[in-house]
C-alpha cells in the first residue's frame, strides 16, 4: 500500500476547497503522509495549457458556476460562489505553507492550506493580506508571525518555485492533484480512485 501523497494544489481554487473534508477522511482513514505543496496558478495555465475563470469563453463560465452550485449543494458545506477576494494573490499563503512544513508531509501545513482555502471560499477573506494570514495561521495554533517572517524568505520563495516546476514535469495541470507513487488523480471528484488506489 502506498503511504504517502503530493498533495498540489491551488490555494484558490474552489475545487480544492470542496475536495477538503474527504480529502482529510481518506489521509486519516488510510494513514497516509500528505505532501502539501501549492503551485503557482498562473504559471501552471501558462506551461500546461488552460485560461483563468475570467478569460474563458462564457459557455465554460457558466458550466462551471452551475458545477460548483450542484457540488456545493450535494456536499453541503458553506460556500460562496463569488467571494469578494477572488481572484487573490495565492504567494505569500503558499509560502507561509511551504514555512510550515508543507513539502515535508507536516501536518500542520496541511491544516494551513485548509484554512487558507475556507478563508476564501467561506470566510470572505483577503487571502492576499498579511495580517489575515497571521490570523489564519494563529487560529490553525501555529505562529502566524514567525511564519510570515520565514515565508518572506530565499528559501520558502525557493520551495514555491521548485514544487512548481516538479509539478509541471509531473503533468500536474490543474487543482486538485494528488499522486500516489506515479499515477496521478485530478480533481475533486477522483477521490474514490484516490482512495482505491492507497
Amino acid at each position: 500500500m502506498a503511504n504517502r501523497i503530493d498533495y498540489y494544489h491551488f490555494l484558490i481554487s474552489p475545487w480544492s476547497y470542496l475536495a477538503i473534508e474527504r480529502f482529510n477522511v481518506i489521509r486519516d482513514t488510510k494513514g497516509v503522509a500528505v505532501n502539501y505543496k501549492p503551485i503557482d496558478v498562473m504559471s501552471t495555465f501558462d506551461k500546461m495549457g488552460g485560461l483563468p475563470p475570467a478569460k474563458r469563453h462564457p459557455s465554460r463560465q457558466n458550466w462551471r458556476m452551475e458545477e460548483l452550485k450542484r457540488w456545493q449543494k450535494h456536499l453541503n458545506v458553506p460556500m460562496n460562489l463569488t467571494p469578494a477576494f477572488f481572484p487573490a494573490d495565492q504567494a505569500l499563503a503558499a509560502k507561509m505553507v511551504y514555512a510550515a512544513g508543507g513539502a515535508e508531509a507536516i501536518l500542520e501545513a496541511g491544516m494551513l492550506s485548509d484554512a487558507v482555502l475556507r478563508a476564501c471560499w467561506a470566510e470572505e477573506k483577503n487571502i492576499a493580506d498579511e495580517a489575515t494570514l497571521v490570523s489564519i495561521a494563529d487560529g490553525c495554533g501555529l505562529d502566524g508571525q514567525g511564519l510570515l517572517a520565514k515565508a518572506q524568505t530565499e528559501d520558502c520563495a525557493r520551495d514555491y518555485l521548485n514544487c512548481t516546476e516538479e509539478a509541471h514535469m509531473r503533468d500536474v495541470f490543474g487543482s486538485p492533484t494528488y499522486i500516489v507513487g506515479e499515477e496521478l488523480f485530478w480533481g475533486q471528484d477522483r477521490l474514490d480512485f484516490l482512495a482505491a488506489a492507497l
